[in-house]
Parts: C-alpha cells; structure tokens; sequence
C-alpha cells in the first residue's frame, strides 16, 4: 500500500482489527500485494457496517438509520456519485475487479437483520442469515482471485458458513449479553435445553449435547469445505488453509473444555495462529 490513502486505509484496518478479535487472519503477508488494498477495503465495509449493527450504545433505530445511511453512500458510490474516499475506492475496486455488487448488499441485509431479529426457530432459518452474513465474503475474495466457478462457490460457502457458526458458538455469552441466541428454537427444545440456562450459565448436560451436535455438523461442514483448496493455488491456497484450521483448532478447545461455552471463550493465541500457519506450509489436500 503506497498511495497516501493506502497508508491511511492500513492504519485504519489495523485499528479495527486491533479492537477486534478475529479467527481468521486480516490482510496477512499471504494476500499478494496487488490485492492488498482491495481486500482491506472490503474488510472495512464489513467491520464497519458489522459494528453499526453491534457496537455502542445506540438504540436499535439509530443503528438501521446508520445502516441505511451506509447502504445509501454505497449506491451512491456505485454510481459514481459519492463523496466518501473509502466508498468510492471500493466502487473503483468492485469495477476494476468485476466483482459482483449484490455480495455487499447481501452483507448489509444480514446486519440489518442481526438489529431485528434474535431467535431463529430453525438450523435452515440460521443458514439463510449465514448465506447473507458470511458466503459473500468468500465470493469476493474468489473473484478478486480470478476464481468464477459455481462449485468453488458452493465450497466456499460451506467453510464461511462454518466459519460463522464456529463464531456463534465461540461467543455464546458475548451472544446471550446482547439478547441474541443462535442455537436453533427446536434444537433446544430436543435437548431440553430452556433460555434459562442461558441467562444461569449452566453448564449441564443439555447445554454440553446442544453444542456437542452443532460442534459435530460444523466440522462436516469444514471437512466438506476444505475441497474447495482443490480449486486454488499459491498463496490463496495457503490463506484458506491456515483459515480452516484457524476455525477448527477453535472447534477443538470447546470440545477439550466439554462444550462449556460460558466459562472460557475459546480464542486462538499468537503462538497458536504462527503453529496453525506452519502446519498448514506442510499438510496436503
């Protein structure tokens, strides 16, 4: 990143990601430079909007104005009518890379969505909010790749998909805090699992079996997804290898820790993101 923009996007993504957790790695040293900048840019749009939706103190209103006001600076931009630099090079990006546009609307309706609603009656209903939430992100960077293949897509999908979910069931407490649950309404209901036990922290069988069964779905997900590295090379290969495993090691520490979600939030180290990336240099597909 060279231009004075550049430099100031890149200290702009490190204080998001500083200020964020992550399990995945943001911009890291394997993205080739060219796409630097193009993949930051897209980090901001959905950190930004991402924390509208979450962060602060606003009431639930304010946060959908914001979201709308944002929506509305992207068609702009799209239109070659904005005034906001980091809009208007992420429409110069979405142009030059031919990146498809509704993947960044789908972004925003999942956002939207996390303002309204907060209980999801099924597993097909909570995939729907994935398919808007976190597919599109592995779409764009397939495109930014040059990758136009629909069953890269459906691949990608399975690992962003399971990527998020691993997400949900990392920050269940963090989740519960805010009002939201994103274990499935008649999921609960068959492991005998009640809100309650929620608000209580308990950490009984019920709430181990609940998480136990979407720990175990996740990772056929990821074992589905990870052929999506069939279709890749390069440094692309290795990003999404080390993301896998990123999300699996996660998997992992909540089945070390016996599926208690509300004691520990289980999060990767430094030591642990270098080891994953080593693994990852030497394990074959």
């Amino acid at each position: 990143m060279g231009t004075k923009l550049e430099k100031e996007l890149k200290n702009k993504i490190f204080n998001l990601t500083r200020n964020h957790y992550e399990n995945f790695p943001v911009v890291s040293f394997l993205i080739p430079p060219k796409l630097r900048k193009d993949v930051a840019l897209v980090y901001w749009f959905a950190r930004t909007a991402d924390d509208m939706a979450d962060e602060g103190d606003i009431g639930s209103d304010d946060r959908l104005k914001n979201l709308n006001d944002f929506e509305h600076e992207f068609e702009l931009a799209l239109k070659n009518k904005s005034n906001h630099k980091y809009f208007i090079a992420l429409a110069d990006t979405i142009q030059k890379r031919n990146l498809t546009p509704q993947d960044f609307f789908d972004l925003l309706s999942a956002f939207k969505q996390d303002i309204a609603k907060n209980r999801y009656n099924t597993f097909n209903e909570l995939l729907d909010y994935c398919s808007r939430s976190a597919n599109p992100v592995g779409k764009i960077i397939l495109e930014l790749n040059g990758i136009r293949n629909e069953d890269a897509n459906k691949l990608s999908d399975k690992i962003c998909t399971a990527l998020q979910l691993t997400n949900f069931y990392q920050d269940t407490k963090i989740d519960y805090e805010k009002g939201r649950i994103y274990y499935p309404i008649d999921e609960m209901k068959k492991f005998n699992v009640t809100e309650k036990m929620f608000e209580l922290e308990e950490n009984n069988l019920h709430i181990s079996n609940l998480v136990k069964h979407n720990i175990e779905r996740t990772q056929l997900m990821f074992d589905e997804g990870e052929k999506l590295l069939n279709y890749l090379s390069g440094r692309l290969k290795l990003e999404i290898k080390w993301t896998l495993a990123g999300g699996e090691k996660i998997l992992d520490k909540i089945r070390f820790n016996n599926y208690n979600v509300f004691d520990k939030r289980p999060q990767l180290s430094k030591y642990e993101y270098f080891s994953i990336l080593v693994k990852s240099f030497f394990k074959d597909v």
